[in-house]
């Protein structure tokens, strides 16, 4: 007798920051696409550019990197005055989630990035401070870097774009500008489901 097994929905989501680690510093922006469906009977591809959301976001302190600020290019001073409040940031982005979950036959929503690491820890932090928990739960979370190290045989800390073969990476620029990278990292998260391995 098999066991049901239940659908995963991923979703690639991109976080940019202006320092190391939330609370002390903020998290000024985030998108998010719908990669793909998994089930059982394999993976299913989704268009990348059809489900997303984006927001930025009001810093929650006045500490910032500005090596870190300048990599996404942000305004911090108009985030101040003109960025959406965190608490109902998070709020819209549980409801979209929960939207595409239901969209998509009820399959547990995880979120993948590249690297997942940084952006799953902004990102689940904002979450749980203003909203109390996550759409992702406290593990729904995939590496890409982790997916191909395992698929290509080799030590994590070998793997970047540049290392996995070109017909991998998605066809789209990485801009650092959240919504077009989380997009660009769901091609890639694609590519990677569907490919063999070596």
């Amino acid at each position: 007798m098999t066991r049901s097994v239940k659908p995963s929905l991923y979703i690639s989501v991109d976080v940019e920051a202006d320092g190391p680690v939330p609370g002390p510093f903020s998290m000024l922006s985030f998108g998010a696409a719908v990669a793909g469906r998994q089930d059982g009977a394999g993976y299913e591809p989704a268009d990348p550019e059809e489900h997303t959301f984006y927001r930025e976001l009001r810093p929650v302190s006045e500490d910032f990197d500005p090596q870190a600020l300048a990599v996404s290019g942000l305004d911090r001073d108009r985030l101040v005055a003109e960025g959406c409040e965190p608490a109902v940031a998070m709020a819209q982005f549980g409801a979209w989630v929960e939207e595409m979950r239901a969209a998509h036959g009820g399959a547990q929503p995880v979120m993948c990035g590249y690297p997942a690491p940084y952006d799953w820890m902004f990102l689940y932090w904002y979450q749980v401070r203003f909203t109390g928990s996550s759409p992702f739960g406290h593990s729904g979370c995939m590496d890409m870097k982790t997916l191909y190290a395992t698929k290509a045989g080799v030590p994590l800390r070998a793997v970047s774009k540049g290392t996995m073969p070109r017909e991998l990476l998605s066809r789209r620029r990485h801009t650092h500008h959240a919504l077009d990278d989380a997009i660009e990292q769901a091609e890639l998260f694609s590519n990677l489901m569907m490919w063999p391995g070596v």
